[in-house]
């Protein structure tokens, strides 16, 4: 650790990564990295931090979608549901102002 404006702030440790890759994808690599000013180690540091934060994301989109249809489920055990009368009305005006929007009438 190291003191960063009165704040101890954990020092990064370092792994190396080493993987096989075709030398021609190397080179291609090697030169869309240097057009971009950045170095291939860079340029797949930052696609990792990305692919990981992508999954984190979808985690946690998961673990919200499956608690909003337990919401769901438990609503409806405990007999809280919205007539089907009800939903229909709902829908169908829904589709009558989209087609409207989608027309441009004003009627």
């Amino acid at each position: 650790m190291y003191s960063c404006c009165n704040t101890w702030v954990p020092r990064m440790t370092e792994a190396t990564f080493t993987f096989r890759v075709d030398e021609a994808l190397k080179s291609e690599f090697a030169a869309a990295a240097k057009a971009r000013d950045r170095s291939g180690a860079q340029l797949l540091r930052d696609f990792m931090r990305d692919v990981v934060r992508q999954q984190q994301g979808a985690a946690e989109h998961d673990a919200w979608f499956r608690h909003q249809v337990q919401v769901g489920l438990d609503a409806a055990a405990a007999g809280d549901l919205v007539p089907d009368e009800t939903v229909e009305a709902e829908a169908a005006a829904w589709r009558r102002e989209t087609r409207r929007k989608l027309t441009g009438s004003s009627s």
